[in-house]
């Protein structure tokens, strides 16, 4: 089983010109200069105030300017801190990347929080054709960097069907040969969203003989866990599968935007907290990424209506809604309750956007399940904010060593356009539960390490010059549930690979961003 490496603090040192080269005494221009900041490095080491030098897309030297070095620009960051640019491991902001309008593929909810780099494909969604996805953005720049998960979801969308069944030995293999490719053309891993159908009809020896293809190209397993509540095995059993299918592919375990989601579990945290520790105990790798917020999103129909319902798709759903037998009546009723009522749950998506499920029902004169029939049949995509969590779980999971920053962006949501941000402001600046070297790392240095992503996360000679540069006193979220796309402020400059994304505090339409794909290994056994 292999393990994350522990990111730790290192000097900072200047990196050679060349072999046998002096620095010192070869005297040159380069692109910019970030002066006067305070240094927050990324390997959770103390700030420091330092000198950056950035030439074409790499970072020169962090510390002492060498002599010789003029350039082109200069930023004076005196009362700002510098952090590596930030990395987002779960967004659902593909549709954006992979958008005809510029104005879209620039990203400006990522930008203007200081990410840099975010990863798409998560639950099970992500493309099986890899490389037709990164000569895409290759051709079509994005402005944040853009690396993607394989998805188990599309790849048994388009081998089994939306069926409730097993594949034959034959699909499987298919499957396989699918993952196999998408890992050649360099996706992170496998990413999975059992919780959602019709993934959900998929069985935990399916869903592990697929990750054990992705750990032969050295990726992970990346999943929106079964159930995060009560709504179906539990939020225990569903971690301890998550488990047993790192376990049986031999790859480490990424466990999305983790939480204790519903009125049955909350307050669990701790307890969730020593189960996974038991299993790092046993030899998993296992990390987690989480977004500060008590609302989750998600489709109302994921929400309530359960997954035998949904077998064979939107249509045979809304089928089953207009009849509303008296079993899927309790069985939608019970979903309800664990999602803390009708109150709880508020549409942002659609005609009844910003509305409340109990409020839609009283103007309707419905009941509540006949409420949300009627919305579901009409919109069979609903999403909606759900208000299930709480603050003491989010932030016992936000304490843990293993747990990075994520915002699990999607529209509608204010966790799109503020996450970053917000944990800043809470966790940092309010609450004082990490320091801001902690956040920063957690953030950056750490998520490039889980996800495999070489020379990004880190201010160090040599690696990409992705940077964000923070007025850390203003640096928070304005997005809120009734105004959820309001950008954060608080962000001075943001460089994506050497070139400003971000020029005080305004974007500059500039689409820097690259296809992060994971390096290919010689010893890689791939398709041709």
């Amino acid at each position: 089983m292999r393990r994350a490496v522990r990111v730790l603090a290192a000097p900072l040192l200047l990196l050679p010109l060349g072999a046998g080269q002096d620095p010192a005494s070869a005297p040159r221009t380069i692109d910019l200069v970030i002066t006067n900041g305070q240094v927050i490095d990324g390997t959770g080491a103390r700030a420091r105030v330092a000198e950056i030098g950035v030439d074409g897309d790499r970072i020169l030297y962090v510390g002492q300017r060498p002599r010789g070095i003029t350039a082109r620009r200069t930023l004076d960051a005196a009362g700002l801190t510098v952090t590596p640019g930030f990395i987002d491991p779960h967004t659902h902001s593909g549709p954006d990347a992979r958008a005809p309008d510029a104005a879209r593929r620039q990203l400006a909810n990522h930008l203007l929080q200081g990410v840099t780099s975010i990863v798409i494909g998560n639950d099970g969604g992500g493309e099986a054709d890899i490389a037709g996805l990164f000569a895409r953005l290759s051709a079509n720049p994005t402005g944040p960097n853009v690396a993607s998960f394989t998805g188990f979801g599309t790849i048994r969308l388009q081998v089994v069907g939306n069926r409730d069944r097993a594949p034959t030995l034959a699909e499987l293999e298919t499957m396989k040969a699918n993952v196999t490719r998408a890992m050649c053309d360099g996706a992170l891993g496998l990413s999975a969203g059992l919780y959602y159908a019709p993934q959900s009809f998929a069985k935990t020896g399916e869903v592990a003989a697929l990750a054990a293809v992705a750990s032969r190209f050295n990726g992970i397993y990346e999943t929106h866990l079964r159930d995060e509540g009560s709504a179906s095995i539990g939020l225990i059993p569903a971690i301890d599968e998550a488990v047993a299918i790192a376990r049986d592919g031999k790859l480490p375990l990424h466990i999305a935007h983790i939480k204790a989601l519903g009125a049955d579990v909350q307050g669990m945290a701790p307890k969730i907290v020593a189960h996974i520790a038991n299993a790092q105990r046993s030899g998993v790798t296992i990390t987690a990424d989480q977004y500060p917020w008590q609302a989750s999103s998600t489709s109302l129909a994921a929400a309530l209506v359960p997954r035998r319902a949904q077998d064979g798709g939107a249509p045979a759903m809304v089928a089953n809604l207009k009849a509303l037998d008296p079993q899927l009546r309790k069985d939608m009723a019970e979903q309800l309750r664990v999602r803390g009522g009708a109150n709880a749950i508020l549409m942002v998506s659609g005609p009844h956007q910003g509305q409340r499920l109990d409020a839609l029902a009283t103007a309707w004169k419905l009941d509540l399940l006949d409420a949300a029939a009627r919305i579901l049949i009409a919109d069979p995509g609903t999403s909606i904010a759900s208000f299930n969590m709480t603050q003491p779980d989010i932030d016992a999971f936000a304490r843990q060593n293993w747990v990075v920053t994520s915002s699990d962006a999607t529209n509608g949501h204010p966790r799109r356009m503020g996450s970053f941000a917000r944990g800043w402001r809470m966790f940092v600046r309010e609450a004082r539960l990490m320091t801001p070297e902690r956040f920063v790392q957690r953030s950056s240095a750490q998520t490039a390490q889980i996800l495999g992503l070489p020379d990004r996360g880190i201010l160090a000679p040599g690696k990409f010059a992705d940077i964000a540069i923070l007025d850390h006193a203003r640096y928070a979220e304005r997005a809120t549930y009734d105004r959820p796309d309001l950008p954060s402020t608080g962000v001075r400059y943001v460089l994506v690979n050497g070139r400003l994304a971000v020029d005080k505090g305004r974007l500059t339409g500039t689409l820097a961003g690259r296809p992060l794909a994971k390096p290919r290994q010689p010893e890689w056994t791939c398709p041709a």
